[in-house]
């Protein structure tokens, strides 16, 4: 979502993202025409009429789990929001008896939270190579 036209967002995927992405991203872009969403968000710059780039992960409840602003001029790294989101969901789906450290993927060991856990995790950490890259 962003501010921009649909029009605009249409000749950006016709003209850059389907280049990059076999058909075009697979999903619809929504525009924010006059930033009423980004003001909710806390990432439209009401005197330049633009959004900075924000990222929300919303769970099936509405409720925001994740968010990452960066300034223009910075990249965003979807892998990395896939791979939060993919942890986010384990955990909803654990119903909490999983956590994942930093840096976890898909198939790599999960903490279970516990008394037990805390200040020991380091232990965890540093005997399991799973957490390896």
């Amino acid at each position: 979502m962003s501010v921009d036209s649909i029009f605009v967002h249409k000749m950006w995927n016709d003209n850059e993202l389907s280049k990059m992405v076999e058909g075009g991203i697979p999903y619809h872009m929504l525009s924010d025409g006059g930033g009423k969403i980004g003001t909710l968000y806390g990432v439209y710059d009401e005197k330049s009429g633009v959004e900075t780039r924000g990222r929300f992960l919303i769970d099936p409840d509405g409720i925001i789990q994740g968010f990452e602003v960066l300034t223009p001029p910075v990249g965003r790294n979807v892998s990395e929001t896939f791979r939060q989101i993919q942890a986010f969901q384990l955990v909803r789906e654990s119903k909490g008896t999983q956590a994942t450290p930093s840096g976890w993927t898909p198939g790599k060991p999960t903490l279970k939270p516990s008394p037990d856990l805390v200040g020991n995790v380091w232990k965890v950490w540093t005997t399991d190579k799973a957490f390896e890259d």
